[in-house]
């Protein structure tokens, strides 16, 4: 039997979730928000760079800030786009400044027209810097709990399908893991790596998954004693196909409103390790980094403080928002309520 057994139509109960989530109209809008990170994130490079997106050159057309090309290597396109010859043009980002690019000439600006956010204390636009920052905070939110979830539903489902001996094991798991400060154990492992995202992704991943383990082994123990589990079983579906196809899609709920608050916390768990220098490696851009920068300046360099930790700020909100606009729509209770 199917997801269709137990919860009626699979998509008719996705459908009746999202209506109870869009009365929540505060989810909504950080939802909205949320899209918009994610727009910014993929078109960073179309939204601030020093690399034209549109280049007429030499009656060719080029497309410098998606794709690289060998006769460009090392132009100053700003000179270049001085110098073109009639009939060439070419069109830059709204934001026409590397998130990399230095000008000593205006370290520590204060925002103006020139630079919306400001500079930082190498000359270094900061509206670039937010714009590239956010791929990073975003990547390392989403992959980090994604591999949390791997690891959980695998160890949580093995849990609560097979109970006795082999949930005991695992169990004890949990809450050896549970014991040990998260934050610590992350900054211990990441004393003895190589400051790197890939680093970041995998150490705060593989630190933040018994939280969804634990849901996941729940929901494992409740679902299995189902009728139509029953039936599987009794049909000749074996263990993995039993556990893919007809209990996990019914446990699935409470896992995603977790990974939703998973993804705030993994933001948050970054720009802290970035603060304190743990973080992602110069130059990549990161809000953390940013915000770690303002510690020797905060007494007169406000917008390093201001811009990033608002961004910080709004963005782990509008996904604990998000998470729990979900949770009150998928639970029975709560929209009773």
């Amino acid at each position: 039997m199917s997801l269709g057994t137990y919860k009626g139509d699979y998509h008719g109960y996705w459908s009746g979730v999202w209506r109870e989530f869009k009365k929540d109209k505060l989810a909504v809008v950080a939802l909205c928000f949320i899209l918009v990170l994610v727009g910014v994130a993929i078109f960073d490079d179309l939204l601030a760079g020093s690399n034209p997106i549109v280049l007429r050159w030499n009656g060719k057309i080029y497309f410098p800030a998606i794709f690289e090309y060998r006769e460009f290597y090392a132009v100053d396109f700003k000179e270049l786009a001085e110098n073109l010859k009639e009939g060439d043009f070419a069109v830059f980002p709204p934001i026409r400044y590397s998130p990399t690019e230095y000008d000593l000439l205006s370290v520590l600006s204060p925002p103006s027209r020139e630079h919306l956010f400001g500079t930082d204390d190498r000359g270094r636009d900061v509206l670039s810097r937010m714009i590239h920052g956010t791929k990073v905070s975003l990547s390392i939110g989403f992959v980090s709990v994604g591999i949390a979830l791997l690891i959980g539903i695998f160890m949580g489902g093995i849990a609560g399908y097979y109970g006795g001996i082999v949930d005991f094991i695992i169990s004890r798991i949990f809450e050896v893991m549970i014991t040990f400060p998260v934050f610590f154990l992350i900054l211990t492992i990441l004393a003895f790596r190589d400051p790197s995202i890939y680093n970041i992704m995998i150490v705060i991943g593989a630190t933040g998954w018994t939280g969804i383990a634990r849901l996941v082994r729940g929901e494992f123990l409740k679902l299995r004693e189902y009728s139509f589990v029953e039936a599987a079983i009794a049909l000749g579906g074996g263990d993995l196909r039993v556990m893919i196809k007809h209990i996990l899609p019914n446990a699935l709920a409470p896992v995603l409103v977790a990974a939703t608050f998973g993804v705030a916390g993994a933001i948050l768990v970054e720009s802290a390790l970035s603060f304190l220098g743990f973080g992602v490696p110069p130059p990549n851009p990161s809000w953390g980094e940013l915000l770690s920068q303002s510690q020797r300046y905060v007494d007169f360099a406000w917008w390093l403080v201001l811009f990033p930790g608002m961004a910080i700020f709004m963005t782990v909100t509008a996904f604990n928002l998000v998470g729990e606009g979900f949770r009150n729509a998928m639970d029975p209770k709560l929209k009773s309520r």
